[in-house]
């Protein structure tokens, strides 16, 4: 069976001089990156390369992380905003009613009386709350992905149940 790669992460700016690296964009914590050890880099061109995780820890609301044979800064700096891909069969169960980001990606948005909102694109954590992107009648829209109005996600029926704040869907 063929290896399913998925987005776990972008390559951020690099910290010191040591070859550490920010991992932004990622819902991994430390000790689930370190239970995949391998992944695979994207850079914009379409170049790849193979990465080992050396180690990894948290700061603030990102990762840091280094990889053997990027021991300098100028070494990691050829990373950055690069992407990091990982074999989704490596991913550790993230446990009973938890999904991984990239497994909301591609389902559909629905209210609480069943109407279509849209599909989710991406998500974000960057700001106070966690939001889906949504795709909305050829429109980008960004849902709250908390309760009270994320209702239920179930990743079999490929199907998110939200109910948004009054006047979300009409701005």
């Amino acid at each position: 069976m063929p290896t399913e790669f998925v987005f776990l992460g972008r390559v951020g700016r690099t910290h010191g001089v040591g070859g550490e690296i920010y991992v932004d964009r990622t819902s991994l914590t430390p000790d689930e990156w370190r239970a995949m050890g391998r992944f695979e880099w994207r850079g914009r061109g379409g170049e790849t390369r193979p990465l080992v995780l050396h180690e990894i820890r948290a700061a603030h609301d990102r990762l840091l992380a280094t990889f053997e044979g990027i021991g300098d800064r100028e070494s990691a700096a050829k990373l950055v905003n690069g992407e990091l891909w990982g074999d989704a069969a490596r991913l550790p169960d993230p446990g009973p009613g938890v999904a991984y980001t990239f497994q909301l990606v591609g389902l559909k948005v629905v209210d609480t009386e069943g109407r279509e909102i849209g599909t989710v694109r991406d998500y974000s954590s960057a700001a106070a709350q966690p939001l889906f992107v949504v795709e909305h009648d050829g429109r980008e829209i960004f849902l709250p992905a908390y309760e009270p109005f994320l209702k239920r996600v179930d990743l079999a029926a490929g199907l998110i149940v939200v109910d948004p704040p009054p006047g979300l869907l009409e701005l």
